[in-house]
């Protein structure tokens, strides 16, 4: 967590070439765009071509914050009610399932294994075996030991591997909302 800590701000307060462009926009109004709006499949890329692959990611992305939100929870050994326990392993499940999903598709369709390397599928495996092992220390309270060692090598991983993309998420969406809500491109126009 400290390394997660240190690389986000390192990256948000390094300095860079001086913006000499007037302002037209809100920076505010674009970095909201920036989390908002321009994450619709519409306006990334092809994802709109990929509308199950993209629903599928989101789905599995929200599921690994969802378990990092109980990893604290199981954590700190706070009580919940014990029928949320069960509805959100049952989300758990769903959402490691999407991961696993993507991770077969990567291996099945040559163009997505060619761009691959091992560390995508490592980062794949890591994080849906964590939505996994969240889903059963939530109903089965000995699997909470083995999810705490799993977590911190998760946790450990994500500053050397692919995962470090959290950090970078976060931190190239409000560059980029700055950069365009101060130009006034963001949000677009309808």
């Amino acid at each position: 967590m400290v390394s997660f800590c240190l690389i986000f701000l390192k990256t948000i307060i390094r300095k860079g070439k001086k913006d000499y462009a007037a302002g037209k926009g809100k920076i505010s109004s674009g970095v909201i765009y920036s989390f908002t709006g321009a994450m619709s499949p519409i306006k990334k890329e092809s994802a709109y071509l990929h509308l199950p692959t993209y629903a599928a990611g989101m789905i599995f992305h929200l599921g690994t914050f969802f378990g990092f939100f109980w990893l604290v929870i199981l954590f700190f050994n706070v009580i919940i009610w014990p029928w949320f326990h069960w509805i959100s392993a049952l989300v758990l499940v769903v959402t490691g399932i999407m991961g696993f999903s993507i991770l077969i598709k990567r291996i099945v369709f040559h163009k997505l294994r060619s761009m691959s390397n091992p560390d995508d599928y490592f980062s794949n495996l890591l994080v849906t075996g964590f939505q996994f092992f969240v889903a059963a220390a939530l109903i089965w309270n000995r699997a909470a030991n083995p999810l705490f060692i799993y977590s911190a090598c998760l946790l450990l991983y994500i500053p050397v591997g692919k995962l470090k993309h959290v950090v970078y998420f976060f931190t190239s969406r409000i560059f980029l909302g700055k950069f365009y809500g101060k130009r006034g491109v963001w949000p677009a126009e309808k």
